[in-house]
């Protein structure tokens, strides 16, 4: 018997359980302060993470489209920055998966129309009428869907998405069945449905 093959395999074999262990748990990410590394993210922090505790009591997210051009995610968030509970959102999304922190997590931004959709047209609106608003929300805002508005999101919005959903619920233990598209709780612009295909890949994501 070969010993130096049978190693090398063992050693081969080995290594993806190493490199799992190795990786930073998103839960404990989600429950720290400051301006973590989070792996997979690009993140800019123009706010930082407080203490968890005295975080607004976020029970949604809200998932926007901001019908603005690539490059307009940066704007928006240096703008929400400055004058946090403008309207627009705490989290903006860039084309190329860059995702801004753009406010404190104990301020609110001023986003939604008040969860005035009752019609049922995508999902239930028993829970969400008049409850699922802006005080209780997270928004999650993604650009580039400008000049054309039925231009979905790219794939590194995507890729940014599949992990930055993960965190949110992490940290403020948001169930899964509420993270919403805009446009499933507000009656918005028909040409589009804003936010939903976003939505519902978190949803088909799972845990």
């Amino acid at each position: 018997m070969n010993l130096r093959l049978v190693a090398a395999v063992l050693f081969a074999l080995s290594l993806p359980a190493c490199a799992c262990a190795q990786s930073p748990d998103l839960a404990a990410i989600a429950r720290s302060s400051g301006t973590p590394d989070i792996p997979g993210l690009k993140m800019v922090w123009l706010a930082p993470w407080g203490d968890r505790a005295r975080a607004h009591p976020w029970r949604n997210i809200i998932v926007h489209q901001t019908e603005g051009p690539a490059g307009s995610a940066r704007g928006g968030a240096l703008a929400q920055s400055k004058n946090p509970t403008r309207r627009g959102v705490m989290v903006w999304v860039e084309t190329d998966g860059t995702v801004y922190w753009a406010v404190g997590e104990h301020l609110v931004p001023t986003h939604g129309d008040g969860a005035n959709r009752n019609d049922n047209k995508y999902i239930d609106n028993g829970p969400t009428y008049r409850q699922v608003v802006g005080g209780n929300s997270i928004g999650v805002e993604f650009a580039g869907n400008f000049p054309d508005v039925t231009r979905g999101p790219t794939d590194a919005q995507v890729a940014a998405w599949r992990i930055l959903v993960k965190v949110l619920r992490a940290r403020y233990g948001i169930p899964l069945d509420r993270v919403y598209a805009h446009n499933w709780i507000d009656f918005k612009d028909a040409r589009y449905c804003e936010g939903c295909a976003l939505a519902r890949m978190a949803r088909e994501w799972g845990e």
